[in-house]
């Protein structure tokens, strides 16, 4: 038990900003072994955007509003460790010849054009995602797709090939498979452990599944759409 609560302070500290005890520097001996708490790190940081999301709506914010303070929550309680990420490999990418190329421009701190726009492109996918979706599947929804997103990770990180040997996830290690496996498996248990509850709550709010976004009030809404629709139609004729 005590590895398993060391490894998800680990996980924990590598994932977040939160601050943890670090009593073998920044890079614990057992950080290989952390990597398969990384879908339930990954279900917390889920479930705290998506409260801080709906608790921005309850207080009367407008979707698009909430959803971009929640994703400005995110960034701040992981320390944007993703975005920084997706940045460097635009620009890698975006502007290397080759792949030696790629790589030293991928190790500069710098942002670059490509890493700019994807940045951008990124904010504005997530933010109409997120504010499109109902309130009654905000949460559950948030914690199924962050532990999802940290549950391939570690695979990731056991079959594909490192870019670089002297680079810092080659000195942090590879996991073994059977670390992975139990990775994926907790991330496909929080998923589905949340299914029935965005059903269910989703056919509670709205009675129409998550896209009838304002249930009974929109279906009212509609069906006065169409009555008008018709009435207009029935007076050019």
């Amino acid at each position: 038990m005590n590895e398993w609560l060391d490894d998800l302070r680990t996980a924990v500290a590598f994932l977040t900003r939160l601050p943890m005890p670090h009593p073998e520097g920044a890079m614990p001996a057992n950080f290989v072994r952390a990597r398969r708490m990384f879908p339930l790190v990954g279900a917390g940081i889920g479930g705290a955007v998506g409260l801080f999301c709906l608790g921005m709506r309850i207080m009367g914010l407008p979707d698009l509003a909430a959803a971009a303070l929640a994703l400005g929550a995110s960034a701040i309680l992981t320390g944007a460790l993703h975005e920084d990420g997706l940045a460097d490999v635009a620009d890698g990418f975006g502007g290397g010849r080759d792949p030696a190329a790629k790589l030293e421009i991928m190790r500069d701190s710098r942002l670059g054009t490509y890493g700019a726009l994807i940045l951008m492109v990124s904010f504005v996918a997530k933010l109409s995602a997120l504010a499109a979706l109902p309130d009654a599947v905000v949460v559950q929804g948030l914690i199924a797709t962050h532990a999802l997103a940290r549950g391939v990770l570690p695979m990731m990180a056991a079959s594909l090939p490192y870019a670089r040997q002297d680079g810092l996830a080659a000195n942090a290690g590879r996991p073994d498979f059977a670390t992975a496996g139990i990775a994926g498996a907790f991330a496909l248990i929080i998923a589905l452990l949340s299914l029935p509850w965005i059903e269910a709550l989703g056919a509670a709010a709205g009675g129409g599944g998550p896209r009838d976004r304002y249930g009974a009030a929109g279906a009212t809404a509609n069906r006065r759409a169409n009555r008008r629709r018709a009435r207009r139609h029935r007076a050019a004729r």
